[in-house]
C-alpha cells in the first residue's frame, strides 16, 4: 500500500493559507490499514476523502475495496493530479472527483477520512473538517497534530519497531466531538515527516506527532457499519 501511496504525486503549488502538505505516504498507509483491516470500514463502505488533495487516501481506499469513493478539494489543480493519477494506477472508475468547498457535498458515507489542516495558520480550520465530516459520515477517521512536543519522544519514534501506538485523546477534542454528536473509538500516534514547504519553514524536514483519531457518530446504524475492531496493530 505504502509503495502505492508514493505514486500518487504531491501538491505542486501548495497554498499557506490552505495548509496544503501532501500526507506522506507511510502515514497514509498506516491510516488506510487501521481503517480497513481493524475496523473494517473501507471495504464494500462508500467513502469520502475530504479535502483529499492529491488523493493519496482515496485512491488508497478505492485499492482495497471501497464500493464507492468520492474526493473532493477546493483546489482544482490538485484535483486534476488527483484524477490523472488514479487512472495511471487504474483505480479511477471507482472515484468521484468534486472540485469544491467543504459543503458542495450532500447526502452520506458509511466513512470519512481526511488529513484537515492542522489549523496553524488558519485558526479553527481542523474543527470546521470535523463537524462536516460528522454531519456527512457514519464514521470518521481524521489526522491531528498531537499536544506533544516532547523531541525525546519523536526520537522514540523514529528508532521504534511500533509505527503506531495508542494514545490518550486531547482533552479539548474529546469535548469537542462529544458535543457534535460523536464518540472517539480509538486514538493512534505516529511520526509525521514533512520537508520544507514554505519560507517561512526553517527546517529542511519538519518531524512531529500525530494522533488519528477514529470516531463514529452516537446515531450511526449498527447495520450499516458492522465496524467493530477484528486484530491487533503490528
Amino acid at each position: 500500500m505504502e509503495i502505492l501511496i508514493s505514486k500518487v504525486p504531491e501538491n505542486p503549488n501548495p497554498k499557506v493559507k490552505l495548509e496544503q502538505y501532501t500526507i506522506p505516504p507511510e502515514v497514509a498507509s498506516r491510516m488506510l490499514y487501521i481503517a480497513c483491516y481493524v475496523y473494517r470500514d473501507i471495504v464494500g463502505k462508500r467513502v469520502l476523502d475530504l479535502g483529499c488533495g492529491t488523493g493519496r487516501l482515496a485512491i488508497g481506499a478505492a485499492y482495497l475495496g471501497a464500493a464507492e469513493v468520492v474526493g473532493i478539494d477546493i483546489d482544482r489543480e490538485v484535483v486534476k493530479i488527483a484524477k490523472d493519477a488514479a487512472n495511471d494506477l487504474e483505480v479511477g472508475e471507482s472515484i468521484y472527483w468534486v472540485t469544491g468547498d467543504l459543503y458542495a457535498l450532500r447526502g452520506r458515507y458509511d466513512t470519512v477520512i481526511q488529513n484537515p489542516p492542522f489549523g496553524v495558520q488558519r485558526r479553527r480550520a481542523d474543527r470546521i473538517f470535523l463537524k462536516r465530516a460528522l454531519e456527512l459520515g457514519f464514521k470518521v477517521y481524521s489526522l491531528h497534530k498531537s499536544e506533544v512536543h516532547d523531541r525525546e519522544v519523536v526520537k522514540s519514534f523514529r528508532g521504534s519497531r511500533d509505527k503506531m501506538v495508542p494514545a490518550k485523546p486531547s482533552r479539548f477534542l474529546e469535548t469537542y466531538i462529544r458535543g457534535l454528536g460523536g464518540e472517539i473509538e480509538g486514538v493512534y500516534a505516529m511520526l509525521m515527516r514533512i520537508p520544507r514547504v514554505f519560507h517561512f519553514h526553517r527546517k529542511f524536514r519538519h518531524e512531529f506527532i500525530v494522533n488519528l483519531y477514529v470516531i463514529r457518530r452516537k446515531d450511526a446504524s449498527k447495520s450499516l457499519l458492522d465496524s467493530h475492531p477484528t486484530e491487533e496493530i503490528g
